[in-house]
């Protein structure tokens, strides 16, 4: 039969697709023969041709992966022996590789102690003196081991002995590169016994890479990957060994001879570290030689004739499509991971000579690293920036705007769109001399290249969508500029720009936009309407422009074409299998949710499903094969009577997954890994967020739809990418408060147990999240996410017993830097005070959660808990700490005590902690920032608030502080603080405040003019004081008319304050006429009628 075999083999291999056709029927025969393992092995030893033994080896492999337990025992013993002989004896490469992988299989289902002579053979040929045997033992190791690494864990000391000598083997690169791949395939299974052995390896590793560059960089490339797989699995064995680590990687990441892809995986290395261990680079005194190595690859200049990629002029590029195998980006990400890791203070130290230096530079690539280098600081250093050096990195970004060379005001571009977007609100401040900047560019939209438009159309939409009102004196020039755009363009990339930028203008102008809104809804219902592919950008730009304008134009202008605005997606979705078009629509119902929940409802069937199918969808996935299936196999299963086909040769042939009986076993040992196409991740995001959402909006419609969403949203907690995982964890938290929403509605016992049983799925699933996530940014979505849960379903959140303790520990442990995606940000105690604004920032997330507790509980139940968290809120307070910090802590504090103000209990409490309390807000109020002076007016004030008669003594001090400030006072936010704490002062005792001069003092600073939350404060003392001492309101009746005819009506004044504000009118109408009038005729007409209207109509 061999010959028969072999015969059919050669076939296969012949580019004759009815030769290939006849050999299929002929194999599939065959296969039904019992003594096709014995003739495959026949083949395997005797054939003379490399591509029949190789095709025999994969068959083997293949069918010992499915028949194993069919194989008899007799046949087993002699495959084994046959593939050891083969394998020594074998001269081939490629056959090499598929025997290697056929053991691997075999070893799977024996175990290695129970293959005695496979570990003899691997012991004599990795130690042979023979270099090709060493080679060829290592890849034998390799490949077994990769498979099966586990059950050689009681062999792993020995393994690492042999390790030691062969990453000697200098003149042998192939050893070389199999013996560190399977160092990196066991990395992760090793424990505290080896780590000693471990460690000794790494200056041997370092010193054989080196080696193994010269030879091939493509395998060195590859074999790096051992480093991020010792630094992710225990980071402790590199750390003696960092500072050689860090400068092999340098050195390979700095030398332009490299291939690129070489010099990117050893850059990331760096990134990496900084991740997992910035302390450690710090401590070492890394950060200056990294830097001094990676700005010069950062402000390389590229080769002649050659651009750097963002440069290229590519209209179908991404905006920020830069190369992965780009050293450049590189450089550029190690910055950006040193800003989001490390203390701002530090980084900058040695970092900004060294930027001010290209900064300075007659060559523009020099110029443009300097720019690129300020753009990624401003993610990670934001509050740095900001109260530090604002004035100046924003001349530097307006003077490179202007600059000469496209290269540098591309850059300088980005540098704004970043700055925009992370800078806020100090950079919009700079709009009359940012605007007319970009005004400029837009003006010769036709003249530059497309690459160019886009990345002007990147730093105006990051600038304009945050400029609020402010947006209003460039509205004609930006709309006018649009629309031309619009109508006179050919080109679909600067359409698809302008339909972005007008989404960007919406947010910032909302109403303002109205006069506009025709001519450019117009436009979109034309781009929406065409179902051409070259049309599918503009299509799904046009969209998310649409779900803007439904969420800021105003419900009255976009509620006519709500209904009209679902049909459109459902019909778009209907007609195109796109899924960033599906992303979209998925968005545009959740807008619409907004302003028309009912518009919805007819719909939710169609669109829960479509979303629930994103979620469920495997779409998307590439699975990347083994080389060695490269070939065509034909193996045929007992059981099942349809040609099996394996496509393993890129010859014809279908593939079809065969598992046989053995339904354990799949064709993992094949796949060499999975990707995922972004679009398909954004889609899960896009369905999770938007569900989410819905839910919340719909309400008691989406009941029926809640349970299966909820189902689905949940499989998508441990999805591998982040995005999805953090959008899933938004969309639990808004099913709770929809749920709660419900209940309120309609608070049946049922709707009670549901919202229950909800909240004892989900919370335990936050705080587990909470402890163990890996990723920072998906721990702060989850803090934030469960803040708005608590925040709405106050204390049903703690009708379970173990609830309250179990939140607060999640707080607490994020507090004092004790979870998971906090490890290696508090390893060196000597600079506690110094931390990177990111980690921070999670902690300001967890802080966040304390006011939301203390409110939702008796304070009695909360006060065990602040022991543990006041003292390391109030450590942030020390004038030691960033501004920030300070920030943060003393705005903390207010927040907990204005929480104390409404809970059974919270005065004693709040009288309790005042004597703790009171230095640290009297420091806040005399800070020389002034949001930390505002911050701490506001927390004095909540004290005073809610401590009451309990700090009366306190109260002239606090009032001589306030009465100081406002003689000097010039930020107007912190004097509408101020306007509030005198009023909480009042609220909170009033026979402790001298009311005669105190009140006639507030009353002049009024109307308030930033912080507007305050009216609500402002308008309930003032109707406290009138029905506490009328004579002295009635006196102030005056200015208290003319504040409260500037204040009604307002959009941005809040509900509760406009009807308090209301009621005082109308007493001071009803029962002091003559006063009243007076002061309303003193108004000009319009505010007078304002005033008649609203007492008329109240």
């Amino acid at each position: 039969m061999s010959e028969e075999l072999e015969q059919i083999l050669l076939q296969l291999t012949q580019p004759d697709n009815a030769l290939i056709q006849q050999a299929t029927v002929q194999l599939k025969k065959a296969f039904k023969d019992p003594a096709i393992i014995p003739a495959l092995c026949a083949v395997l030893s005797g054939s003379q041709n490399p591509q029949v033994r190789q095709s025999a080896a994969v068959m083997l492999r293949m069918r010992v992966k499915k028949h194993w337990k069919k194989i008899s025992p007799c046949d087993r013993e002699s495959l084994k022996a046959v593939v050891l002989q083969a394998f020594m004896q074998e001269t081939e490469h490629t056959v090499q590789h598929a025997l290697s992988q056929l053991c691997a299989v075999m070893v799977k289902h024996e175990t290695p102690d129970s293959w005695p002579a496979l570990l003899e053979l691997l012991n004599q040929a990795t130690k042979s003196v023979n270099a090709h045997d060493r080679q060829v033992g290592l890849l034998l190791l390799n490949k077994v081991i990769e498979s099966n690494p586990e059950p050689f864990k009681p062999h792993y000391s020995q393994l690492l002995q042999l390790f030691s000598t062969m990453l000697q083997d200098h003149n042998n690169p192939t050893a070389l590169y199999y013996c560190i791949l399977t160092l990196t395939a066991i990395t992760a299974y090793t424990g505290t016994t080896e780590m000693n052995q471990m460690r000794s390896l790494i200056p041997s590793l370092i010193v054989a890479l080196k080696h193994l560059i010269k030879a091939d960089q493509t395998q060195a490339s590859e074999a790096m990957e051992v480093f991020n797989e010792l630094m992710e699995s225990e980071v402790s064995i590199i750390v003696p060994h960092v500072h050689d680590m860090v400068h092999f990687w340098l050195e390979v990441g700095s030398d332009t001879n490299l291939d690129g892809s070489l010099r990117v995986k050893a850059l990331s290395c760096i990134t990496f570290l900084i991740k997992l261990k910035s302390k450690v680079v710090l401590k070492q005194k890394l950060l200056n030689p990294i830097l001094q190595a990676i700005f010069p690859v950062l402000s390389a200049v590229p080769p002649p004739g050659k651009e750097d990629p963002e440069d290229e002029d590519d209209e179908d590029d991404d905006e920020d499509g830069t190369d992965s195998d780009n050293p450049k980006h590189c450089a550029a990400q190690i910055i950006d991971s040193m800003a989001l890791h490390m203390p701002p203070e530090k980084l900058f130290q040695h970092l900004m000579p060294l930027a001010q230096t290209c900064l300075t530079s007659d060559c523009p690539y020099q110029k443009k690293g300097g720019v690129m280098c300020l753009a990624v600081l401003a993610e990670g250093c934001s509050d740095h920036i900001r109260t530090k050096m604002m004035s100046s990195v924003l001349q530097t970004v307006c003077q490179s705007l202007s600059d000469s060379n496209q290269v540098v005001r591309g850059a300088a571009l980005f540098a704004l769109g970043q700055f925009s977007e992370y800078l806020q609100p100090d950079v919009s401040k700079y709009c009359a001399e940012l605007m007319p900047l970009l005004l400029g560019y837009l003006s010769s939209l036709d003249q530059a290249k497309v690459g160019h438009i886009r990345k002007a159309f990147y730093a105006l939409e990051n600038f304009m969508e945050n400029l609020g009102a402010d947006i209003e004196p460039y509205l004609p020039t930006l709309m006018n500029t649009m629309l031309s755009a619009l109508n006179s363009t050919e080109s679909l990339k600067i359409k698809e720009l302008t339909v972005s930028a007008i989404g960007a203008i919406a947010n910032a102008a909302k109403e303002l936009l109205v006069p506009y809104f025709p001519p450019v809804i117009e436009s979109l219902k034309g781009f929406l309407t065409n179902t051409t592919e070259e049309m599918r950008p503009l299509q799904t730009q046009s969209l998310d422009t649409l779900s803007v304008l439904a969420r800021t134009i105003g419900k009255d202008v976009f509620g006519p074409l709500a209904a009209e605005c679902v049909q459109l997606g459902l019909n778009l979705t209907d007609a195109i299998d796109d899924p960033d078009l599906r992303r979209c629509t998925y968005g545009l119902y959740s807008a619409v949710s907004t302003v028309s929940p009912e518009s919805l409802t007819p719909h939710l069937t169609a669109i829960t499903t479509i979303m629930l199918l994103a979620l469920k969808s495997n779409e998307g996935i590439t699975t990347h094969i083994e080389e060695d299936m490269a070939f065509v196999l034909w193996d045929d299963d007992d059981d099942d009577e349809d040609d099996d086909k394996e496509n393993v040769n890129g010859k014809e042939g279908e593939h079809e997954e065969d598992l046989g009986e053995e339904t354990d076993e799949t064709d993992e040992d094949d796949i060499a890994g999975f990707s995922v196409e972004n679009a398909f991740i954004d889609e899960k995001e896009d369905a999770c967020d938007a569900l989410g959402e819905i839910a919340f909006n719909t309400g008691a419609v989406f009941q029926s739809f809640l349970e299966s969403s909820f189902q689905q949203v949940y499989e998508m907690r441990d999805y591998p990418h982040l995005d999805v995982r953090r959008a899933a964890f938004g969309a639990m938290g808004q099913f709770c408060r929809a749920q709660h929403s419900v209940w309120k509605e309609n608070p049946t016992e049922e709707n009670h147990q549901a919202l229950q049983k909800l909240l004892d799925v989900v919370l335990p699933c936050f705080l587990e999240t909470v402890k163990s996530e890996h990723e920072r940014q998906v721990v702060m979505g989850v803090l934030e996410t469960m803040n708005s849960v608590i925040k709405s379903c106050k204390e049903e959140v703690f009708r379970n017993p173990t609830r309250l303790k179990e939140i607060n520990c999640a707080i607490r442990d994020v507090l004092k830097q004790k979870t998971t995606c906090q490890e290696g940000s508090c390893d060196e105690a000597d600079d506690e005070d110094q931390q990177a604004e990111y980690d921070a920032m999670l902690q300001e997330f967890a802080g966040e959660g304390i006011p939301l507790v203390a409110a939702s509980v008796p304070a009695d139940s909360f006060a065990p808990f602040l022991d543990d968290l006041l003292p390391v809120i109030m450590k942030k307070a020390k004038p030691s700490c960033t501004v920030a910090d300070k920030s943060f802590s003393v705005g903390m504090i207010g927040e907990l005590l204005h929480a104390l103000v409404g809970v059974s209990g919270g005065r004693g409490l709040a009288g309790r902690l005042s004597n703790r309390l009171l230095p640290i807000l009297v420091g806040g109020v005399r800070d020389s920032d002034a949001e930390v002076r505002n911050n701490g007016v506001f927390a004095l004030g909540c004290l005073a608030q809610a401590a009451g008669p309990i700090v009366a003594s306190d109260y002239p001090m606090m009032l001589s502080v306030f009465s100081n400030m406002l003689t000097k006072e010039e930020d107007r936010r912190v004097i509408d603080n101020l306007c509030g704490a005198l009023c909480r002062m009042i609220l909170g005792n009033v026979d402790a405040v001298p009311l005669e001069q105190v009140a006639p003092a507030l009353i002049a600073c009024l109307p308030l003019k930033e912080d507007l939350e305050e009216n609500k404060t402002v308008f309930s003392c003032l109707a406290m004081l009138y029905t506490h001492s009328p004579d002295l309101v009635v006196k102030l009746m005056k200015p208290i008319v003319t504040t409260s005819a500037l204040v009604l009506g307002k959009k941005d004044i809040d509900e509760e304050a406009q009807t308090i504000l209301v009621a005082l009118m109308k007493e001071f109408a009803q029962r002091h006429t003559a006063d009243f009038h007076a002061a309303v005729t003193s108004l000009p007409g319009e505010q007078q009628a304002k005033l008649s209207a609203a007492i008329t109509a109240s």
